[in-house]
């Protein structure tokens, strides 16, 4: 998301114990690009994260290591982890339900939020269309859209980012969490003043679509460098967003 520091994920030097008494032991090194890859294509193909355990015995490392670069990789952006360590967001993917669930052919994913559930058809191969479904936050009402690559979703549902892009990152799981769709500007309204909320940034779904179609490109590809600050901002403006709330 935005605000992130280009990061190109470096390595991590590690000690591992001699195995018997002709080796003493031998400097190791896991590739953080290696673990982020490891979470994301488990992500994108069964829409889990992967095992630490499992990681660990792919890469040749131990769990202390994984953990270790699960943090470095948390403190890039690359990933939000809870307080036990566990990923919970490897944007576009969720590991906690955080109001949608995108469906495709071959796997059930948790969307981190609107922006999200919709870029995950255009970030995975295999899964051209899914259906997105969520509830409204001000009613309850279930809404659901077949998100392919061809076109936006047809709806008049609005869509909602409470908190500025400058603040992403703040606290990123509740920022996500609250990138939500109401049924219509009043049930957004009545949510906000139930809730005491100020209104953040209120869009129709196409520009939603427009937002989640190319934003999350190359992120399952090894050498992923995140956007620079004005790449970032000119291709929020060609997706039809601007003002203060998205730092334009």
């Amino acid at each position: 998301m935005l605000h992130a520091l280009r990061s190109r994920v470096g390595t991590l030097s590690v000690r591992l114990p001699a195995l018997d008494d002709g080796w003493l032991g031998c400097a190791m090194t896991l590739d953080l690009e290696d673990l982020r890859l490891g979470v994301y294509s488990a992500l994108a193909s069964t829409g889990r994260a992967p095992a630490p355990g499992d990681l660990a015995a792919a890469l040749g490392v131990s769990g202390d290591d994984v953990a270790t670069g699960l943090r470095q990789l948390a403190a890039a952006r690359h990933l939000a982890l809870d307080a036990d360590g566990h990923v919970v967001l490897a944007h576009p993917f969720a590991t906690i339900d955080l109001g949608f669930s995108v469906k495709g052919s071959h796997t059930l994913w948790w969307g981190g939020c609107v922006w999200d559930s919709f870029a995950i058809p255009h970030l995975v191969p295999d899964e051209p269309e899914v259906l997105v479904a969520t509830t409204c936050q001000g009613c309850g009402r279930p809404h659901a859209w077949v998100v392919n690559r061809e076109a936006a979703p047809a709806g008049d549902q609005v869509a909602h980012f409470l908190v500025p892009a400058a603040h992403l990152w703040d606290d990123v799981v509740r920022s996500c969490s609250n990138q939500r769709v109401f049924c219509d500007d009043d049930c957004l309204t009545a949510w906000l003043e139930r809730e005491g909320l100020k209104r953040g940034y209120a869009t129709e779904l196409a520009t939603v679509w427009r937002l989640a179609s190319g934003w999350y490109a190359g992120r399952l590809d090894r050498g992923y460098i995140r956007r620079e600050s004005s790449a970032a901002h000119a291709y929020l403006r060609d997706a039809g967003l601007s003002g203060a709330f998205w730092g334009l």
